[in-house]
This record gives C-alpha cells, structure tokens and sequence, in this order.
C-alpha cells in the first residue's frame, strides 16, 4: 500500500481473522444506501468464493433501486428470518457489520452483536463510534466503506471478478457523490479504473442509479423542494417530508434518498438540513455542510453521527419539534465558529 494509501487498518490481522473463519454473518445498517448494500454484497460474494458459508442479513429489505446488486434475493430481512438461519446466526464464526459502527443504525441487525458467541467485527469508514465489535477495521478518511472491501478483497487474494467489481463500484460512487466529495482521492480513482477493467459498464451503473427514477420520487422532490426554508441569511435551508407526502405521491421511503443534496445547489448556500417523519412516527434528519461546520458534531448532538460533510440523527419527537431543534442547534454551531 502506499503512502498516499496508508490506513489505520491492521490488515494483517484482518486476513488472520478472515482466514480462521468458515462461517461468517454480514449485515449493514438500516435504511441501507449504495455503500451499504454494495459492500454487504461484494464481501459475501468475496468470501464465499473461499469457500466459505455466508448469511446476508439486513434490519430493512433492499430499497428496489439497488435491487439489481442482489437479483438472488440473497440479503435476508432479519424480522424474516427462519429458525434455521437463526441458528445459523448463532453458531456462526464471526459476525460483521459493514458501513456502521452504531448501534442505532443497526436496528433489529443489533441483536447479532448483542447476543454471545462469534467473534464481532466492524468494517466501516464512519466517525460515530459505538462499541459494538470485539474488532474494528475503520478507516474515517476512506470515502465509502465500498473502498475497504477493494482492500480486503486484496489482501484475502479473491480475484476481482465482475460479480463483485460491480458492487464494490457501487458503493464507492454514491458515497462520493458520484465523485464529487471531497472526500474522494486520486486512490479512489485508482481503484475505480481496476473496477473497469474488472468488467464494470460506467454507463449501465448511472443509468439504473440515476435515470430510472419513479414518477412517485418525482413528486416527492416536487413536495420537498417546495417545502424549502432559508435560514443564516440563505447560507442555510431546511425542509421536511411527513408520512402524507409518500402517500399522496405513491412514493417509497427509499425515493427521499438525496433530495437533502438539492438544496446545495442553490448560490451562497453552505448547510442544507432535511427532516422526515418515519412510519413509527420517529424523524429522521439529514445534515449537509459545504463550510467549516461539522455535521458528525451537529448530529452527535441529537445522538446522531457521519461524517463532517454529511451526518444524519433520529428525533423521537414531532416533526415540527425536530426542525426548530435541528436550526436553533445549526445556528448555535454555525456563530460558535466566527
């Protein structure tokens, strides 16, 4: 590895820990994304062409724009899981969690590291940190937990066939934006043209990710973008989405996916903020920031976390009650920093 590809990972224990291993549990976190659906799927696919016998679990099903990464079905939704798989789970050598490192993320997926046996393992590129894992392969300064997978498919030496390129690509390039982050590198770059060579079609992954968008999405933006305030002079703008507006607009949870991206869009605006109201009445909120204000430190506030240019918590309260919440603790954070 390079310098400019140094990690904080030990990967010599991560190879001694994968190699030991015949039976292996993966799950990532709810509400799954590209990175999280992306990298459950290529480690699975990596470890099982060792040979060894996986189980794919999730909190939540796969979000039906990402369905493509697993046509078998093979993630399994926990609450729907057999008495077999259940005793799999609990004989099983080690149970790994992919792109989360909290516990509030994992939903119902938490039982797997609260309950005893197997070996814990955490692989994930977040700053919020809780102590789930009896051992953590963290790297915060990687931009998608797709981009530690690439490394462990190295350093387990599975070739990188186009099944498990794909997935890996996946998840590198909607954590990036589509690689306009800044937290992408010249090494992601790097790993992106191996991703290429290795059979993925550039054009095929925007066109599914990007271009088959549901005319339900489409109203739900419309409902968002309406709903925009502007706050700290139009340096910031907030916005919100209530259960009536999925409804009326015959949308999925998974369609409200970026739409707090949007808002960035706008001239002079350096914070953009959403709050959804979920099914249990919860609210779920995503933090943007384009300036020196931290979006792990503003979510953390609320029991949140991410990273600095984008992090998300959950409100137990109204949706109302989380968005005066949610600015009068973005506008403390943001005159804290002149």
């Amino acid at each position: 590895m390079t310098a400019e590809n140094a990690s904080p990972i030990d990967w010599a224990l991560f190879k001694e820990t994968f190699d030991a291993a015949r039976t292996v549990v993966l799950t990532g976190h709810i509400r799954p994304d590209g990175d999280a659906i992306g990298s459950v799927v290529a480690f699975g696919r990596a470890l099982k062409s060792l040979g060894k016998t996986v189980l794919l679990v999730n909190g939540h099903a796969v979000p039906p724009n990402l369905a493509f990464l697993d046509p078998a079905n093979e993630i399994r939704k926990f609450s729907e899981l057999t008495d077999e798989e259940r005793a799999f789970i609990a004989s099983a050598d080690l149970r790994v969690s992919l792109d989360t490192s909290a516990w509030a993320q994992l939903g119902d997926s938490g039982e797997l590291f609260k309950a005893p046996g197997s070996v814990k393992v955490v692989i994930d590129h977040h700053a919020k940190s809780d102590p789930i894992g009896d051992r953590r392969f963290v790297d915060t300064s990687a931009e998608s937990t797709g981009s530690l997978v690439f490394e462990a498919v190295k350093t387990l030496g599975v070739a990188l066939t186009p099944e498990i390129a794909l997935p890996i690509f996946v998840a590198i390039s909607t954590d990036s934006g589509w690689f306009r982050f800044a937290s992408t590198k010249a090494a992601t770059f790097r790993r992106v043209a191996e991703l290429i060579d290795a059979g993925v079609a550039v054009d095929f992954v925007y066109k599914i990710l990007y271009e088959q968008e549901s005319f339900g999405r489409l109203k739900l933006v419309g409902a968002a973008l309406s709903r925009c305030e502007r706050f700290l002079d139009g340096k910031g703008i907030v916005t919100s989405l209530r259960r009536k507006d999925f409804d009326d607009a015959g949308a999925l949870p998974s369609d409200s996916e970026d739409i707090v991206n949007m808002a960035l869009q706008v001239a002079g605006v350096e914070i953009a903020e959403i709050a959804i109201e979920q099914t249990d009445g919860s609210v779920k909120s995503s933090f943007r920031s384009r300036c020196a204000l931290d979006c792990s430190q503003l979510a953390a506030a609320f029991g949140g976390g991410g990273h600095k240019a984008a992090a998300g918590a959950t409100f137990d309260c109204g949706l109302d009650e989380a968005l005066a919440q949610m600015v009068a603790k973005t506008v403390e954070m943001y005159a804290a920093l002149s």
